[in-house]
C-alpha cells in the first residue's frame, strides 16, 4: 500500500510530462525545513483533568435547625470560618444543667475530703474505728470520680453547643449551599451542607506506560528529569497554561489490566483559572536525545510495518531517507537517527511529485510555498 502511494505521484508527474507539449514541465515546488543537529528534549503528552488539591464536604455534627447561614456561596473562606448556625437553645440548656450538676458534685467532694481527715484523726487518735476510717476514703473517692464524671458532661455539653456553628474544616472556594435556613439537619447526616475545594495548588492525575517509564529513567538525566518534574500544560482550548507544574506523586503500582502507573501533577493555581473537571494536556518531559533532529509531524511518513521515513532534497531530486523517531517536542517530532545538519526535509507539495523526480525546493513558509498535502496514510501518527 505503501509503496503505491509513493509511485502514484511520480506516475502522475510522467504522465504530465508526456502529455505537455514542448517537453517536461518545470520541477514541482516543495516546501521544506532544513535539519539543525542538537539535543533536544523528549515530552510525553498525558491526557489528564484537574482535581482540588484538598475537598472537605461540610456536615453537621449536632441535631437541629439551621437558622443562619453565614458565607456567600462561590467565596475563598478560611479554615474556621462560620458557614452555618444551628439553633441552639436547648444546648445552651443542656450545658447550664450540666453546670449546676459539677457545682453539685464538687460541692460533694469538699464535703467527703473534710470528712476522710476527720476519719483518719479520730483514727489516729484511736477515737474512731478502722471501719469508719475505710468508709470515709471510699467516700472521697467515689465523690471525685462523680466531679469527675460531671465535668466531663459539661465538657460535652460545650463541645455540642460549640458545635451549634458549622465551621469551615479547610481553607478554600466555598460552593453552593445544599440547606437552607429553617432546614432540620442531622448529625452525621450524609448528605453534606457545602463543599469546599481547595484550588491553589491544583493535582492532574495522569496515566503513563510502565515501559515508556522503565525506558526514560533507565538513563541518569531521565532520572534526574523524573525527579526535576516541572511540566508545561495545555488547557482544553489550546492555550498554554502560564504556569508549570511539577510531579508531585507517584501511584506505586501498575494497572495490571492496562499497564500503565498513574502519575500526579501539581499546579499553583492563584488565580483559579483551572477548575476541578476540565480536561487539560501535561507535557512531561521524558529524556535528553543528543545529536537529534527535529522535524514537522506531517514530514514523517509510515509504512505497514510501522518503519518511518522522510523525503529529503538530494541533488534537487525527492530521496527516501529512513530515520529513527525518539519521541516529540512539543507538535514535532525527535529524530535520533538518520538525518545530518542540513539536510532538506520535505514538509509540503507530496502530491505533485515522487521518490527521484526533480523538485523546486522552497524553504517553508515562502512565498511560493504550497500548501502541506501529506497522504493521510503516510503521515506520522
Amino acid at each position: 500500500m505503501t509503496t503505491l502511494l509513493l509511485l502514484l505521484p511520480l506516475a502522475a508527474a510522467q504522465a504530465v510530462a508526456q502529455g505537455a507539449p514542448g517537453g517536461a514541465p518545470p520541477p514541482a515546488p516543495v516546501g521544506f525545513v532544513p535539519v539543525e543537529i542538537t539535543d533536544h528534549q523528549i515530552t510525553a503528552r498525558l491526557p489528564g483533568r484537574v482535581k482540588a488539591s484538598t475537598v472537605a464536604e461540610v456536615r453537621p455534627q449536632v441535631s437541629g435547625i439551621i437558622r443562619e447561614q453565614l458565607f456567600e456561596e462561590g467565596r475563598v473562606i478560611n479554615a474556621g470560618d462560620p458557614l452555618f448556625k444551628i439553633e441552639d437553645d436547648s444546648y445552651r440548656a443542656a450545658v447550664a444543667a450540666a453546670r449546676a450538676a459539677v457545682t453539685q458534685a464538687k460541692a460533694s467532694y469538699e464535703l467527703s475530703i473534710t470528712e476522710e481527715k476527720r476519719a483518719l484523726e479520730l483514727f489516729g487518735n484511736n477515737a474512731g474505728s478502722a471501719q469508719r476510717r475505710d468508709a470515709a476514703v471510699a467516700s472521697r473517692q467515689s465523690a471525685e470520680a462523680g466531679l469527675q464524671a460531671a465535668e466531663a458532661r459539661l465538657m460535652s455539653a460545650e463541645i455540642d453547643l460549640e458545635r451549634t456553628t458549622i465551621r469551615a474544616p479547610i481553607s478554600g472556594v466555598v460552593g453552593l449551599s445544599q440547606a437552607t435556613i429553617g432546614a432540620l439537619v442531622a448529625a452525621q447526616q450524609p448528605a453534606p451542607l457545602a463543599t469546599i475545594r481547595q484550588l491553589d495548588p491544583v493535582h492532574v492525575d495522569v496515566t503513563q506506560s510502565a515501559v515508556d517509564l522503565l525506558r526514560y529513567t533507565s538513563t541518569p538525566e531521565g532520572r534526574e528529569m523524573q525527579n526535576t518534574g516541572e511540566a508545561e500544560m495545555t488547557l482544553s482550548d489550546g492555550t498554554s497554561y502560564s504556569v508549570k507544574g511539577r510531579l508531585s506523586a507517584a501511584e506505586p503500582q501498575v494497572e495490571p489490566t492496562t499497564g500503565m502507573i498513574t502519575l500526579r501533577m501539581t499546579y499553583p493555581n492563584p488565580d483559579h483559572v483551572l477548575l476541578p473537571g476540565m480536561y487539560v494536556e501535561v507535557h512531561l518531559p521524558q529524556a535528553i536525545v543528543r545529536g537529534s533532529a527535529l522535524v514537522p509531524q506531517n514530514a514523517v511518513l509510515r509504512d505497514r510495518s510501522g518503519a518511518t521515513s522522510v523525503w529529503v532534497i538530494e541533488n534537487g531530486a525527492v530521496a527516501v531517507r529512513p530515520v529513527k523517531v525518539a519521541g516529540t517536542a512539543g507538535n514535532e517530532w525527535v529524530i535520533q537517527e538518520g538525518l545530518k545538519a542540513g539536510d532538506q526535509v520535505i514538509t509540503s507539495g507530496f502530491q505533485k511529485t515522487g521518490p527521484g523526480a526533480p523538485v523546486t525546493p522552497v524553504p517553508e513558509g515562502g512565498a511560493a510555498a504550497p500548501a502541506a498535502d501529506a497522504p493521510a496514510e503516510t503521515k506520522g501518527d
